[in-house]
């Protein structure tokens, strides 16, 4: 029984897997930061779990993208198309 409606946490090692996923697709150097979050949405009409992909590349250069997947979800053909908004 879960007494704090504690939601399972996303799996470390697929987050890894996606940020190197990333960082290769785009040619990142190894200084930039890729940041990988699952959130829960209970708004109408948004998808139950989204995944928020942001870059920080450089000073005051920061892109990002969402994808209405859970981190699960994520295929390398999903990577690969992503297309990221400054």
């Amino acid at each position: 029984m879960d007494l704090f409606g504690s939601k399972p946490q996303p799996n470390a090692e697929r987050i890894a897997l996606i940020k190197e996923m990333v960082a290769q697709r785009l040619g990142l150097p190894p200084d930039a930061v890729v940041m990988v979050s699952e959130l829960q949405c209970s708004e109408p009409g948004c998808p139950p779990l989204e995944t928020v992909i942001a870059i920080l590349d450089g000073p005051g250069r920061r892109r990002q993208v969402k994808l209405h997947k859970s981190t699960a979800e994520i295929t390398a053909s999903d990577v690969e198309g992503l297309v990221f908004a400054s």
